[in-house]
């Protein structure tokens, strides 16, 4: 088949869902519904944070904050095109668009599993090793942490991004997609991609489950902790300080693995469509809502909030 470099492409097709056209009117409010509570939700976290001292300076929050900042930036990525090709006649995005997206998508995406992943490690330190928590979850090292969370992504998507560049598209420019994902791209190339392949099978691997293994490592430790409690409010209480964080995870690394750890096809079936709206746009909109409802702290802090701005509501 016939290819062009990757400089001369102006223009590609993006699928979008395999649904029934007379489906395809119903998706745009559903998911313009689902954006607008992630903006709702994220928004009100973050400045209920920022607003609120006792909030601020506990750890678990401060690496909220920066989750909801990622999931505001992860659903912008993808879920405004998403939007405008429902509407538009014919789903197109400009190769330079193309790359932007991919690159944002992976480094908001990759900065949520960072950020799990910090998460789940003040957990362990409030529960394992309270007498030591204040020193050990110092600011200095929670700023650390969250800089990490955001550096190390930042250029990971870079190396990615610019190895994609370079590739060449065959006749076929019609992306098997809803978005610019990277596996997507790829399988209308008509270059040697065996790189990008080696990288997302070792390094991009690594950088997924690498904060996922921490994570279960982490809840080990803290569940091996909690039944050696022997008060049963005692556990109670200890399980519902990590509880909200744990769906959270749950409900994020399923969907990715999905998608990316199971036996890569060129032919993506429904499964994978619903799979990828589940962590682009599904999970970003759950976890405030998760962090928040049951979460004692927040109504509390709600409520103070509330009694120092009440021009706000």
């Amino acid at each position: 088949m016939a290819s062009e470099n990757a400089t001369g492409v102006s223009e590609l097709l993006l699928r979008g869902f395999p649904t029934r056209p007379e489906f395809q009117g119903l998706l745009f409010p559903l998911f313009l519904s689902m954006y607008l509570l992630t903006l709702l939700g994220n928004v009100t976290i973050i400045l209920l944070i920022r607003l609120d001292a006792q909030l601020l300076q506990a750890p678990m929050y401060f690496f909220l904050s920066h989750l909801a900042l990622a999931d505001l930036g992860f659903t912008a990525t993808t879920v405004p095109k998403v939007l405008a090709n429902l509407l538009a006649q014919k789903k197109t995005i400009s190769y330079h668009a193309c790359l932007a997206q991919m690159y944002f998508y992976m480094s908001f995406g990759n900065s949520d599993s960072f950020l799990l992943a910090s998460m789940a490690y003040d957990r362990y330190m409030a529960i394992c090793c309270p007498l030591y928590y204040s020193a050990l979850m110092s600011p200095k090292r929670c700023l650390l942490l969250a800089a990490v969370s955001w550096v190390v992504p930042i250029f990971h998507s870079l190396l990615y991004t610019l190895l994609m560049s370079h590739i060449s598209f065959c006749d076929s420019r019609e992306i098997p997609h809803f978005f610019c994902d990277i596996y997507p791209v790829l399988d209308i190339s008509c270059s040697d991609t065996s790189v990008i392949e080696i990288l997302l099978l070792t390094e991009g691997v690594v950088e997924i489950l690498g904060p996922f293994v921490l994570i279960v490592i982490s809840y080990a430790r803290i569940f091996y902790t909690i039944m050696k409690i022997p008060s049963s409010t005692g556990k109670h209480k200890a399980f519902s300080t990590c509880g909200s964080h744990m769906a959270v995870v749950v409900l994020f690394y399923s969907t990715v693995s999905w998608v990316y750890f199971k036996p890569h096809s060129k032919n993506s079936d429904r499964k994978d469509t619903v799979a990828a709206v589940m962590y682009t746009m599904v999970t970003p909109m759950l976890n405030p809502f998760i962090y928040s409802l049951r979460n004692r702290e927040m109504k509390a802090a709600m409520q103070r909030v509330i009694k120092r701005f009440p021009m706000v509501v």
